[in-house]
């Protein structure tokens, strides 16, 4: 089977994962990235850079490599030849290289202190010699065994090149050659050839490019790297190590085929080092430092690998699923460090590709001509899916389910190919429907199947319910014409525990099963009417339907009214376009007879029909230009609503419109042929008298009208401007002065009263209308005879002959009287306020003549006027005030509170009584007598209304002048005492100026008498 690997995993682009180059890489870390030039460091630093000599990993040097590796012989390199010294410690062992290294010291120190005695002959001279052959022998010693560890890596190195599979060397075995050459471990040399033997299997067992993970390469590594014995930082560094590589060889690339494979290597390159290390991988390998790249670019190339290799163990499942496969994958899961919700969702993804498999071969069998089997392998086909989906079910519900695969559960196709292609799942379902039906009943086993079916669909309630119900109904109706044509429905005791027992089996709704007898019986009643009438055998046989579907008589009614119903609607139509003549009139009788309607539907019916021609006369009198054609229009409404629509009526009621008793009539001649309709409004057009009465006395059908087919606004608006025709005719701005509305008997007021009642108008609505209208025209006369707001005899009887010619009742007359006059006088009042010309005397004027000044005054102005005549009375020099007038009747007068009138005349008068004090004064200095008895009257007053306290004043004698003054002018007795409280004079002195008074009056008699 054939691997895939999900969309999501494959890298189209280098950005895909890791940013651009330029990023990645700057110049000054490019130069890092060369490796060094020879094999021994010149550093001490155990963890270095070392040169790996070994081909690079491309596609051309392990497309051929398989798992494991070792049947490459260039895996590792050749073997390294040793000659001279080298493969003199290689043939030595330790403890002969120890003893050789001391017999050469030796030898060359006893060399040359036998060379130096022999020649110089001195002692001093044969030490000297020992010494310079002593060093040049450690010299040599040193050579030897300085080229140890070389040689320990160079056996090393040939013993993994001979090893006939790296994976089954041991740690033991790279100790041992360590052991025989005595060398550590840890040396440089040797932990160099450790470190490039693990780097050049690192970089061939990671498939090269796009190609794919095997899944065993992290075990085959680790394997090695625990032989090997190599520590972690050092296996780290060949992982850094090696993707510098990967993107050295990205930058020496042009091609954006390599360059894209380069980065899926890095990613791959990535997931493994994590693997490896473990949780120790963030601090052993920096990504993010070295090759500048992000949290999230690094875990987006874990999650593509691990999605990969999960995706590959996924497409090894089949249909055939048991708990043992379903462990492995939660194990493989868990190994490829994968998240639940991504393995949840791969696995869904798995199972619903299965499941499509069988859709798309059941849709194949379903449609095409070609197929033999069709439904059956269909059905077979969705099966398997239900097999599949009670597996996951039951597995799902394991207790140990959480060891399982994440993911495990019911399938769905909602999300995959064919999740928006509803109407091919509805055409399955339809089709398992219908074999779950095939025996004529459905068990229990399939309904639970068509309930998993419908969730793995992903089909809602409604849809599923529109599916059962289009099967389940054929299904009923099949079953139904079995019974019916068997005659087992009519021999059964109960039609209606037989019905039900039909719908138990079918699960159908009982309510659906009344819908597909209505249809039925429709159907079977189309058939019967088929030349519009109904026999007594075609009733007899509904009947007997009717009976045996158990459909109501209301039902049947109603379906009867409906088709019935369109047969004579067509026939009222034909009927009364042609005027309704005597062939129209017997064709109605007919259909209303045969075809069995009911007095109440018939005239249901007919209403529709005349009430479309109603309306064309509605109409034309709207849009009619011309007055006379408006008039017209709704003239011929009356006429054909009495002489055509009422015979009608009458004729679907069976009941006569032609008088008994009614004599004929000697000025009309009848005509010999049956008279048109233009005749007739051209006869109607102009009636006498007499013909008149007769045309009044004819009953006229209410039953028919517009009441239901206009609003009422707009029914009232028709009816207002047809009254406003007859009354004024096409002139719309003429005024209703003078116009004579309309008397019972008139031809205009029968009229206006039928077209009231074919508009549905009530006798309330077109009355408000008519006296609206008639109070209209009335104010109109009423307003230019009382132009200059006078009622007098004359013009009351002008009003009168106003009132007969809108045959208004005296109580509204009187009202629109009352209210010109009121508004004629308010206007009035109105210009006076605003001249200054409005006194309380007035206002007490027209109080008295029945005026409501309140009602025609706001109270702002009352209040200005009230304090106006406060003003005017504590002006006035007299100093008589009627205190009750002040406070209650002039208050009334203009509908001012009681309490705040009082209030303003304390407040006016205070105010008043200050500023008369200082006049008073003044006109005493002044020697103005006349002037200054009048101011002193006015305080009089101003105190009467409120009372004062008595004056204060710096010069006394000033007061008294004021006394004596008054007292001249011969005041009464309570005016002249409440003065004296008021100036403050005491008896004694207001007795002595009246002595000086009535002394200066008898000095002046005395005069007068002498002078005469």
């Amino acid at each position: 089977m054939t691997t895939t690997a999900p969309a999501n995993i494959c890298c189209s682009s280098p950005r895909s994962i890791l940013l651009p180059t330029s990023t990645l890489f700057p110049n000054r870390l490019l130069s890092t990235l060369r490796p060094s030039s020879s094999l021994h460091s010149t550093t001490t630093r155990r963890r270095r850079r070392l040169r790996i000599s070994n081909p690079r990993c491309s596609s051309s040097a392990s497309a051929s490599a398989s798992a494991s590796p070792a049947a490459a012989p260039s895996l590792f390199g050749d073997k390294k030849e040793l000659s001279g010294i080298h493969a003199l410690v290689n043939s030595l062992p330790p403890p002969a290289r120890y003893a050789t290294s001391a017999l050469v010291l030796a030898a060359a120190i006893a060399a040359g202190y036998g060379l130096g005695l022999r020649i110089v002959g001195t002692r001093t001279a044969a030490l000297g010699a020992a010494a310079a052959l002593g060093a040049a022998g450690s010299a040599a010693v040193y050579a030897l065994n300085s080229c140890v560890p070389e040689v320990a890596a160079a056996n090393l190195h040939n013993f993994v090149v001979g090893a006939d599979d790296p994976l089954s060397l041991s740690n033991a075995d790279i100790e041992a050659i360590a052991a025989r050459f005595g060398v550590s471990k840890q040396d440089e040399v040797f932990v160099a050839e450790l470190s490039q033997l693990y780097f050049r299997y690192l970089s061939s067992v990671l498939p090269p490019g796009d190609e794919s993970l095997k899944g065993n390469e992290v075990d085959s590594i680790l394997k090695l790297k625990n032989a090997l014995g190599i520590d972690d930082p050092e296996a780290a560094s060949m992982h850094i190590e090696l993707g510098r590589r990967i993107f050295r060889e990205r930058l020496e690339t042009g091609d954006k085929d390599a360059n894209s494979q380069q980065l899926r290597a890095f990613q791959k390159l990535i997931y493994v080092s994590t693997l490896v290390f473990g949780e120790a991988s963030a601090f052993l390998l920096p990504w993010k430092r070295v090759f500048n790249i992000t949290d999230a670019q690094v875990d987006l190339a874990i999650r593509a690998n691990a999605q990969r290799l999960y995706s590959a163990k996924l497409n090894e499942i089949g249909r055939d699923l048991d708990v043992k496969q379903l462990v492995e994958l939660k194990q493989y899961q868990l190994s490829y460090r994968l998240s639940d919700e991504l393995a949840e969702d791969m696995f869904k993804d798995r199972i619903r590709k299965l499941a499509e498999e069988n859709i798309s071969v059941a849709l194949d069998k379903l449609t095409s001509r070609a197929s033999t089997g069709g439904a059956k392998d269909a059905i077979h086909e969705l099966n398997k899916i239900l097999v599949l989906n009670n597996s996951l079910l039951s597995l799902g519900k394991r207790p140990d389910a959480s060891r399982l695969a994440c993911g495990v559960g019911p399938v769905s196709v909602v999300g995959g190919e064919y999740g928006k292609r509803t109407g091919d799942l509805k055409l399955l379902y339809r089709a398992y429907f219908e074999d779950a039906l095939s025996g004529g009943f459905i068990d229990e086993s399939k309904l639970a199947d068509m309930n998993q079916l419908k969730h793995i669909f992903g089909l809602g309630e409604q849809e599923v319910e529109d599916i059962g119900l289009g099967v389940t109904s054929k299904a009923y109706r099949r079953q139904l014409s079995q019974a019916v044509s068997s005659g087992e429905l009519e021999a059964a005791d109960s039609k209606a525990v037989f019905l039900q027992n039909l719908c138990d089996r079918l699960l159908l709704d009982p309510e659906k099963a009344s819908k597909i007898h209505e249809e039925i019986y429709r159907q079977k009643l189309q058939l019967c009417i088929a030349d519009k009438e109904l026999s007594d055998e075609e009733v007899a046989a509904l009947v007997r339907l009717r009976v045996m579907l158990c459909l109501h008589q209301k039902t049947v009614e109603t379906i009867h009214a409906e088709i019935c119903g369109s047969v004579f609607e067509k026939v009222v139509k034909d009927a009364l376009g042609n005027g309704y003549n005597h062939g129209g009139q017997a064709s109605v009788r007919k259909a209303a007879h045969g075809l069995r309607l009911t007095r109440e539907s018939a005239l249901s019916i007919a209403s529709k029909a005349v009430r479309k021609l109603f309306m064309n006369y509605i109409k034309k009198f709207a849009e009619a230009e011309d007055h006379s054609k408006s008039v017209q229009a709704l003239e011929e409404l009356v006429v054909f609503n009495r002489e055509v629509v009422t015979k009608f009526v009458a004729d679907i009621k069976g009941e006569s419109t032609d008088p008994k008793s009614e004599e004929p009539d000697e000025e009309e001649e009848k005509p010999e042929t049956e008279e048109t309709w233009e005749s007739l409004l051209e006869r109607l057009k102009n009636p006498s008298p007499k013909v008149l009465k007769q045309i009044q006395s004819k009953p006229v059908q209410t039953e028919i009208t517009l009441r239901d087919d206009i609003p009422e606004r707009q029914r009232s608006e028709i009816y207002k401007r047809y009254i406003l025709h007859c009354l004024v005719g096409g002139n719309k701005e003429k005024k209703l002065i003078g116009v004579e509305f309309p008397k019972e008997g008139d031809m205009t007021y029968y009229s206006l009263n039928q077209i009231g009642k074919i508009l549905g108008l009530s006798e309330k609505v077109s009355g408000d209308i008519w006296r609206t209208l008639a109070e209209q025209a009335f104010r109109q006369e009423a307003e230019k005879i009382l132009a200059d707001g006078q009622l007098t005899k004359p013009k009351m009887n002008l009003l009168k002959q106003a009132q007969e010619k809108t045959s208004l009742s005296p109580e509204y007359t009187q009202k629109v009287i009352e209210g010109i006059t009121k508004s004629k006088v308010a206007d009035a009042i109105k210009t006076a306020v605003r001249q200054g010309k409005l006194d309380i005397k007035k206002i007490r004027e027209l109080k008295q003549s029945g005026v409501d000044v309140a009602s025609m005054l706001p109270l702002g102005v009352r209040e200005h006027l009230f304090r106006k005549a406060l003003d005017e009375i504590f002006s006035s020099g007299t100093g008589e005030v009627d205190v009750q007038e002040l406070y209650e009747t002039i208050p009334s007068y203009l509908s001012i509170d009681p309490d705040k009138a009082k209030a303003v005349v304390h407040e006016r008068a205070r105010a008043r009584l200050a500023s008369l004090q200082i006049q008073a004064l003044a006109l005493l200095r002044q020697g103005n007598t006349a002037k200054l008895v009048s101011t002193l009257n006015d305080i009089l007053a101003c105190d009467k209304a409120s009372p004062a306290e008595p004056f204060s004043w710096d010069v006394p004698q000033e007061l008294s002048d004021l006394y004596a003054t008054y007292m001249k002018s011969n005041p009464t007795l309570e005016k002249l005492n409440r003065l004296q409280f008021l100036l403050g004079i005491n008896d004694t002195a207001a007795a002595a100026l009246r002595g000086v008074i009535d002394r200066e009056r008898a000095l002046a008699n005395e005069e007068e008498e002498f002078v005469f």
